[in-house]
């Protein structure tokens, strides 16, 4: 983007909703919200099971109550994140300040770097623990849950991969200084510029100078005499 900084635009400048919503990060950050919702959602609602052996309540994965706590967490996280940064996009263009702004790019940078690296864990986890479960009647009733949960970790780690690649592409385009050169005028504009300095208004004879290509004319030359008629 011409005159950007950090992939936004002037500081100040109005935000346009739809040009907005196109955009491919917040498009990603939609998608990873409603895939966090995908996971977290059906393991609160149909990750715990009657076991075979009693009325007690356990995790369908394996019955490692972990991975439940888990994989609700990491949604529960990315839920909140998505919305957090989602906030920020919105109000990124009002950030008048550089520091600031390379503050933020750097925070979006290292958290969906870690929350990608955390959702691969968490595939990796989840899968581990269905393959290890035993079939029963609680695991079929809750099969299509439990493998909702890995396939939208699966999915959450190409978004936040996706994310983590746009906001290095963001923080690699830098800053435009030209963006706040007005910032810096308008504060500037109050005050008067220095003229030039002025002195008592007597000029002295000492700084007189004759005009250049100028000699004294003798009237009388010598050696010449007016002739007398």
């Amino acid at each position: 983007m011409e005159g950007a900084s950090f992939g936004a635009g002037r500081a100040g400048a109005a935000l346009d909703p739809v040009s907005f919503a196109r955009r491919p990060q917040t498009l990603l950050r939609v998608a990873s919200w409603v895939f966090s919702i995908a996971v977290f959602g059906p393991i609160i609602n149909e990750g715990y099971v009657n076991a075979d052996s009693g009325p007690e309540l356990r995790c369908v994965f394996n019955g490692n109550a972990g991975a439940c706590r888990f994989g609700i967490v990491l949604g529960l996280g990315a839920f909140i994140a998505c919305a957090a940064f989602l906030l920020l996009d919105v109000r990124f263009q009002q950030i008048s300040s550089v520091r600031d702004r390379r503050r933020a790019v750097l925070l979006d940078l290292g958290f969906s770097g870690i929350w990608s690296f955390l959702w691969f864990v968490g595939f990796c986890f989840l899968t581990n623990q269905w393959q290890r479960t035993a079939p029963g009647t609680g695991t079929r009733q809750a099969g299509d849950a439990a493998r909702a949960a890995i396939a939208f970790s699966f999915f959450s780690i190409l978004s936040w991969v996706a994310l983590t690649v746009k906001a290095l592409q963001r923080f690699r385009l830098g800053t435009d200084m030209s963006l706040f050169a007005t910032d810096q005028l308008g504060a500037g504009a109050a005050q008067a510029y220095p003229g030039y300095p002025v002195g008592s208004g007597v000029e002295g004879t000492e700084t007189y100078q004759s005009p250049p290509f100028t000699e004294t004319l003798d009237t009388s030359p010598k050696g010449y005499q007016v002739p007398a008629y």
